[in-house]
Formats: C-alpha cells, structure tokens, sequence
C-alpha cells in the first residue's frame, strides 16, 4: 500500500489546491475577539464558538481528562485557585482539615455568589487515627424573634411563603463556626495558617473566569438592592468584566480580624457587632444573643449499604436520606421488578425512567418528614429500611412515570470540596450562601453577603419545616462519603439545591454498577427532576439519546444544559494490596506516619528534605467539566 493510498500525498496536493483556490482578498479576517478577549460588544466571546469538541486518544473518549493521581494528598473542587491554596498547606504539612479550611476561604472570596463567611457549613471527616466518620453540622439557626406571627404581621403567610431574599431571609451563618470547631477538633493550623492564601488574593486581586461571571451577571439584580452589595460587588451596576481582576479589601480586612481574634469576632466581637448593626438597620429581628449563642454540632452520619459499600450522608435537617432512600429503592429493582440497572446500561431509556421514578418517591418523603430533629421527629429507621424500599419500589410502573405526589423544589448556589492528606484522613465539605450571594445584604467594612436559608422555613404551622425561634431550616447542604469493611472508598458531592442527591445517587450508580472512574462519573451527563413542576431536565446528548423514549413513558422532558447539573467532586482511595504487605502491615504503616510530628514533616518540606512518607496507596481525584473545577494532587 503507497503513502498516498494511506493519507500522504494525495491529501497533501489536495490541501494545496484547496489553499491555493482561497481568495486571498475581501474575505475572512481576524476575529474581533482574538485569543477569546472579549470586548464591549461582545462580552461573552465563548459563547459564538461553534466547533465541535475532539476526543480523548484512549479509554472513554468522552472523558473530559484523566483523574489526578497522588499519594501525599489531594484537594478537588469548583476553582482551581482554591484547590491550590489548599495543596499548599498539605505540602507544608498541615492536614486535610487544615487544607479544607485553607480552600473553602479562597472559595469564598473567588466565588462570592455561592459561598463565604456569611453562609452554611457542612462536613463529614475521616479519622485515620480513630478510623471512622464524624459529621459536622454547622448550619444556623432562626432569630429568636422567629415565629409565625412575627412573618405574619410582615405581611407573609402560607399562600405567600418566606421571604426569598433581604433581611427577613437571613439566619445566622454558620460558616466561621464550622471552621473552628473542625480546626480545634482535626486540625494542626490555625486562623492565622490556613486564612493566609485568601487574604493575600482577597488584597491583590484574581481574575474572574467564565462561569463566574456567568453566575455574578445572574446575581445582579439582587446585589442592586442593597448599597454595601453595590459598592462591594458591582463596578458601574454591573458584574466585573470577564477576566478582569477583582479586589476585595473589605473581606481582606474581615479575614485579618479572624487571624488575629478567632472565630470570637465572628459572633461575639466587631464582626458581630457589625452584623446585628447592618441587620437593625434594615428593621431585621437578629440580636447580638442570636449570634453569640449559636454553636455548630457534631452528629453521626447516616448510610445504607448499596451493593456492599456503606454510601454516608448527613442527617436532617439536611436532604442526605433523600439520596439514600433512592438508591436503596433501586437496589430492590432487580429482586422485585426483574430489572437490572447495570444490564440496562445509561444508554437505555428504561434505566433513566427506574432513576427519575426512585427519585421522585424518595423526594415526596423528604418534602413530607425533614426538618430540625430538634425540633420534630423524622423517621429515618422506617424510610432507611429494606422493607421500606421493597414497598417504595412495587409502586414503580416499569412502563410509565408517575407525577410526585409532594411537590416543592430548592436551588441553590453552594461549593463542595473534598481533601485527603497523606497521613489517610479524608474530608467531604460543603458550604453555600444558599441561591446567589444569599439575601443580597453585604455587611459593611467586612466585605461579604449574609445566606438566605432562612427562605426554606415553611410558613404551613403543620409542616415539619415551619418557622420557629432557633430553629434550622431545611438543608440542601450535603457532604457525602463511601465506606467498604470499615475502609475509607470515597469523599465526594454535587452542588446544586435539590439536585444534589438524585445527582449523587446517580453518581454512585456510574461508579458501582456501571464501573465507571470518578472522572467518567462527572463527565457522565445526568439528568435533574423538578419535584414541583414535574419537569425532568436532560442534558442534550442524553436528551437526543433518550429523550422521545421517556416522552412516550410519560415523563415532561425538557432538553437542558450543564448548569442544573451541579458540580461532582471526587477523591478516592485506592489502598495498596501487595503480596507483600497484609492489611496488618499496611494498618501499621498507617499508625506510624498517623504518630509522625507533623510538625517535622512540615520542616522537611520547607527545608528541601527528605519527603515525607506517602499513604499506603493512591488517591485518585476528578473534577466536573461543569464548573471551573480542578483536582490537584502530590
């Protein structure tokens, strides 16, 4: 066979003919946007691409890359900035505590629209020393003058609902608690470490990418309403220009504050005051007592055991054993309906429709019972039991959908992180303003926007979730984590309000019964139920794929784009099995580096010595191709 046979010459003198024939004149030109700049006219340059994406060389070739694959440590999520904020201090010997801390404060400058120190906290950490899970509740709670008549002599009730945004929406932020309690438990940094890498960018400047400045363009409207959110967040009433460089010294100023006094200034100190002050202003209910009173929890963590590994989520008053009911009524599809998801494959539109309908029955429980288990009763022996799913899962018609029967839906804007230090300790994190830059309000001097949870309180006295004083709302929030015989499997999450645990469950689905990596499992499209319009959201290849299918099923399908997806992170640890090394050898090993002064491993770093020993196997990292996301490892 000649060379010109496979692609040579032949194509080669065609090439040249065809460029030869081009008019060299009066036609094409430079873009107006060369290297994607945008100008006035054009703001969003990305947005006229009309290429089509190449493949990867190998494996799944829709794989948007490959997983990160590290033994000292390893940080994934939403902002590359912030996930190198938190490697460096694994490098210089802190632990994933520390380095969660370190990356959830840059997160909470770079996207100030989800996240920051006026929002919500949520964690679950593994101890490789104690060897097992511990949660962190850290969300906060109503003002005490909080009650029905309080919002019904402002004009709201049950036909109404709360207030979406403004200072009747804000209950006090959790965040700051949440860091502190973690460092104080977990952590071998302090403020002053770990709060460095944002106060330094939160001075100089970073430069704001795509989604964004997608993301703050949709939070305009709402900044507009409050004079500290104009002066701090807009330039001209409008978001900052793509790629420009934004400061924020009045944040600076506020994470000095915590350096230099702790998480005290927070709740009982200047910050606080100056909180209570804002609020007052705006004829708000919070008091000084409010916020100096609140404390975070610790809690356990609630699982089911999915196809032989312990699948973990927060307990309410968070939407965790939403997704765990899901997947447990999936894993009776095989025994009670003969189906089987991973003989049906994603590319079935029967797989999609056992999901949508799983979902659906574990979401009309979660709108029925969640709520502060302070506060009520949620019976979470009941709708975790296999007798439960058996029942939730004869009431599927393997052949047409079924509209929800509780109809309420959440969305949000949140950050998740996960991090993994080298001595095996594993964090799954999540905080959020709640939806963008929360009720729009921006304590003065200090920088940031206070949350909105306090709109998911129900104004309906029969509801689990209705307002009271000191109460927590209903939580979206939930860090997730995957166990297997007492070993640490996986940190993970997925932003996105209610869409968070039908995607995590669907995320399970790709890694255990599909066998898909965590990369893959991000960069699988996915599908988001609407529980209160009945509306399901598919991504469009998947809508191309299946779409007209679960039509005809009865499904009201809509052809959508990555936004209503989240955001998956992912770290996992594969341990190391060697012939030569039994699981008692590796546990040791684990115990020494666990008992190794951190303080010497971080002096070996920073004097060039030699590196500290790795964990006893790998840790394989993935970001979704739906945010700015990037994992990064050592």
């Amino acid at each position: 066979m000649g060379w010109a046979s496979l692609g040579g010459t032949a194509d080669l003198a065609v090439a040249s003919t065809s460029r030869a024939a081009r008019p060299t004149t009066g036609a094409g030109g430079p873009s107006p946007t060369p290297f994607g700049r945008p100008t006035d006219s054009i703001p969003n340059p990305g947005a006229r691409i009309t290429a089509v994406r190449g493949d990867r060389a190998s494996n799944w070739p829709k794989q948007t890359r490959s997983e990160v694959v590290a033994r000292h440590g390893a940080v994934a999520t939403s902002q590359p900035i912030a996930a190198q904020a938190g490697l460096r201090i694994l490098q210089k010997g802190g632990n994933a505590v520390d380095a969660a801390v370190a990356t959830a404060a840059v997160l909470g400058l770079v996207e100030p629209e989800s996240a920051g120190l006026g929002g919500d906290l949520f964690a679950i950490y593994y101890s490789a020393k104690d060897r097992k899970l511990f949660g962190l509740n850290s969300s906060g709670w109503s003002p005490k003058a909080w009650d029905l008549d309080y919002f019904h002599a402002r004009g709201f009730d049950e036909k109404t609902g709360m207030p979406e945004h403004g200072v009747d929406s804000i209950s006090v932020p959790g965040a700051v608690e949440g860091w502190h309690r973690l460092l104080e438990r977990f952590g071998t940094r302090g403020f002053d470490v770990v709060l460095e890498p944002a106060v330094t960018l939160a001075e100089e400047g970073f430069g704001i990418t795509e989604q964004i400045h997608s993301d703050w363009e949709e939070g305009v409207d709402v900044l507009k309403t409050d004079a500290d959110s104009v002066r701090v967040f807009l330039r001209d009433g409008k978001a900052p220009p793509l790629y420009s460089i934004f400061r924020n010294p009045d944040l600076a100023h506020a994470l000095r504050v915590l350096q230099r006094k702790g998480r005290d200034a927070f709740y009982t100190g200047e910050i606080a005051d100056a909180v209570v002050a804002k609020i007052k202003k705006l004829n708000g209910a919070m008091t000084s007592a409010d916020l100096a009173e609140f404390h975070a929890e610790w809690v356990e963590p609630i699982s089911i055991n999915y196809h032989g590994y312990d699948v973990y989520e927060m307990p309410p008053n968070t939407q965790g054993f939403a997704a765990l009911e899901m997947l447990n009524i999936l894993q009776q599809c095989g025994p009670v309906l003969g189906l089987n998801l991973a003989n049906l494959g994603p590319r079935s539109p029967e797989f999609w429709h056992l999901l949508v309908e799983a979902k659906k029955l574990a979401y009309d429980d979660l709108n029925t019972y969640n709520g502060d288990p302070r506060f009520t009763s949620v019976p979470l022996g009941r709708l975790l039991s296999t007798e439960y799913a058996i029942a939730q899962c004869k009431k599927i018609n393997p052949r047409r959908a079924t509209p929800p029967r509780v109809r309420a839906s959440i969305d949000s804007g949140t950050v998740y992180l996960a991090v993994a230090d080298r001595w095996g300790n594993m964090v799954s994190f999540i905080y959020s303003l709640f939806e963008l830059f929360g009720s729009g309000v921006t304590v003065p001097g200090y920088g940031f926007p206070l949350q909105n949870r306090g709109s998911q309180f129900s104004l309906n006295p029969s509801s689990p979730n209705v307002v009271a004083p000191r109460k927590r709302p209903f939580h979206t929030l939930i860090p997730a984590f995957v166990m297997q015989n007492g070993h640490p499997v996986m940190a993970f999450g997925n932003v996105g309000g209610s869409e968070q645990a039908q995607a995590q469950a669907t995320e399970i689905i790709n890694l255990v019964d599909l066998g898909m990596n965590p990369q893959a499992a991000a960069d699988a499209a996915r599908f988001s139920h609407d529980q209160k319009t009945d509306v399901l959201q598919l991504e469009p290849e998947l809508f191309n794929l299946v779409g007209r299918q679960l039509s005809a099923m009865g499904h009201h399908v809509a052809k959508s784009v990555g936004s209503a997806m989240g955001g998956f992170q992912a770290i996992v640890f594969d341990r190391e099995i060697a012939g030569d090394r039994s699981e008692q050898a590796q546990t040791q090993s684990q115990e020494q580096a666990q008992s190794q002064s951190q303080a010497q491993a971080a002096e070996r770093v920073a004097t060039g010595g030699a590196s500290p020993s790795p964990v006893d196997g790998v840790y394989r990292a993935a970001s979704d191709l739906r945010k700015d996301g990037s994992a990064v490892g050592w």
